[in-house]
This record gives C-alpha cells, sequence and structure tokens, in this order.
C-alpha cells in the first residue's frame, strides 16, 4: 500500500519548493535534506519506518526534483536562507533536521547558524569538508563539467583512434562520470562551477568545532575512502558527536538499507535511549 503522503508547495522569496509531509503531529518534526543527485524521494523508504511516532517532512533543496530551478547563483548559503523562510512560514520552530550527502553540508551548514532551530542534527555522508587529497579530482571533475566543454571535446575526438588500438575504457568512463555528473545543473553548479574560493569559503573544516547541537555521523562502511575520510572529520570536529558505522552500507544508506537508518535515527532521537551509537 502507497504512503499517503500530503505533497505541498510554497512560495519563498528565493523560489517555490516541493515537499513531502506525513506522520503523528506529535514531538519535534523531522526535516530530511536529500543527497547531491537526488530529491526529497530519496527519503520515502526511511519515513515509512518513522511515519508512525514522527511528523515527517521531506523538501526538495531549490533547483532539485519539483522545487522550482530559478535563474540565481547557487550556493549553500543560499539553500540555508531558503530553508529558514521555509522553518518560518510553516511555523516550525525547532526540528531535527536530517541530511545526506549535499542535503548534510546544507544542514550542518543551517545548524552552525541557526542553532535554536534545530534540536537534533543526523549526517549520512555529509559534503562540505575538504579533503587535501581530493583537490586534484575536484580540478579535473571542474574541467570535465566546464561550459565550454573543452576535456569532453578532446576526449570525443580521440576515442576513435583510442577504440582502434584498444585503448578506449578509460576514455569511455570520463564521458560516461561526465554525463552522470551533468544529471543535476544544480549540483553541478554547487560544486563544480563556482569559483573555488567561493567554495572554500563554504566548506565548514574551521567551523563544525563551534557546533553545539547534539549530533549523529552516519557511514556505510563500503563507500568511497573519501566519503568516509569526511564523516570521520565531522565527528571529530563536532564536540560531542556519536559516529555510526553500517558495515555493508555504501552511498545509498536511506534507499538500501533504510530500516537499519531508522533504527539509528530512532535511537538518536530518543533522549532517554542508554545505547551507545557509536559502532
Amino acid at each position: 500500500m502507497p504512503l499517503l503522503f500530503s505533497n505541498s508547495r510554497i512560495r519563498l522569496p528565493q523560489g517555490q519548493i516541493f515537499w513531502r509531509e506525513i506522520g503523528q503531529d506529535t514531538g519535534t518534526p523531522l526535516l530530511f535534506l536529500h543527497g547531491s543527485y537526488q530529491d526529497s524521494g530519496q527519503w520515502i523508504p526511511v519515513i515509512e519506518q518513522l511515519r508512525d511516532r514522527y511528523h515527517c517532512f521531506a523538501i526538495d533543496l531549490l533547483g532539485f526534483g519539483d522545487s522550482e530551478d530559478p535563474n540565481v547563483h547557487y550556493s549553500i548559503q543560499l539553500q540555508v536562507e531558503c530553508l529558514i523562510k521555509y522553518l518560518d512560514a510553516l511555523h516550525l520552530e525547532r526540528v531535527c533536521l536530517i541530511g545526506h550527502s549535499l542535503g548534510g553540508w546544507v544542514a550542518a551548514s543551517f545548524a552552525l547558524q541557526y542553532p535554536e532551530r534545530v534540536q537534533r542534527l543526523v549526517l549520512a555522508s555529509p559534503l562540505g569538508v575538504e579533503l587535501a587529497a581530493e583537490r586534484p579530482k575536484k580540478t579535473w571533475e571542474r574541467q570535465l563539467v566546464s561550459p565550454v566543454p573543452v576535456v569532453s571535446w578532446l576526449l570525443k575526438i580521440i576515442l576513435p583512434l583510442a577504440r582502434a588500438i584498444g585503448r578506449h575504457k578509460k576514455i569511455e568512463q570520463l564521458l560516461a562520470y561526465r554525463q552522470h555528473l551533468l544529471q543535476s545543473p544544480t549540483t553541478c553548479q554547487l560544486l563544480f562551477r563556482r569559483r573555488p574560493a567561493e567554495i572554500q569559503a563554504e566548506y565548514l573544516n574551521h567551523r563544525l568545532e563551534l557546533l553545539q547541537v547534539p549530533a549523529l555521523i552516519i557511514q556505510g562502511g563500503q563507500d568511497t575512502s573519501a566519503n568516509f575520510a569526511r564523516s570521520q572529520m565531522y565527528a571529530n570536529l563536532i564536540p560531542g558527536s556519536k559516529f555510526c558505522l553500517i558495515e555493508k552500507g555504501n552511498n545509498d544508506l536511506p534507499e538500501v538499507l533504510s530500516q537499519r537508518v531508522a533504527t539509528e535515527l530512532q535511537d538518536f532521537l530518543t533522549p532517554s535511549s542508554p545505547r551507545e551509537i557509536t559502532r
């Protein structure tokens, strides 16, 4: 039987926002933020496990899913400003904020700016901290999805020759990866098509130690080494945070291991729970 979500839209100064809503209107509501190449539907399997105990909201961030994609300069700060306007419009004074990947970056940034509006914070494989080892990869990704696609033109030009000599697989993988990155124009703008100095200024490496909201970091054990390192950095820098390693999990925890994620969320969101979350 399909979940009976209430699907709604609201016009905010930044643009129109779409969200899904379901559950019991008791206690602090849960607000879910999706990942880089997702929308609010990513969290439906988890919400299905929680709807009987919590009032759940899952929004499409500005520029994603069924939310409006206005002609604006996207930034993490813009998403934070949109989120506070959304909470004010719905008269949600305080929420438990849950974010995956890019949504984790937005959630942590929001909690730093508006700690009084966040009761608890849950971050699953969050982006938003810089790893020195990833800088060359980020530079290459920016070139790969540049609005002037010089790199992709060159790859396509040499591809026939590479096929003739049996050296084509790497080039085909790069072109396929480019198509994956381009699936979400807003993600490309946020992660790759802004000035590096602007992206650098929004990284949270030197601000997470100021975060006073109780936080849980969830990480899949089979995810990439970079994602694991980012989650570890969050856990190490946020005072008193808890780290949960789901050993069989990848970067698709909300969709594939929804029951386990829901269990960890419920344990963390229950203040009287004696169980230690760290694995």
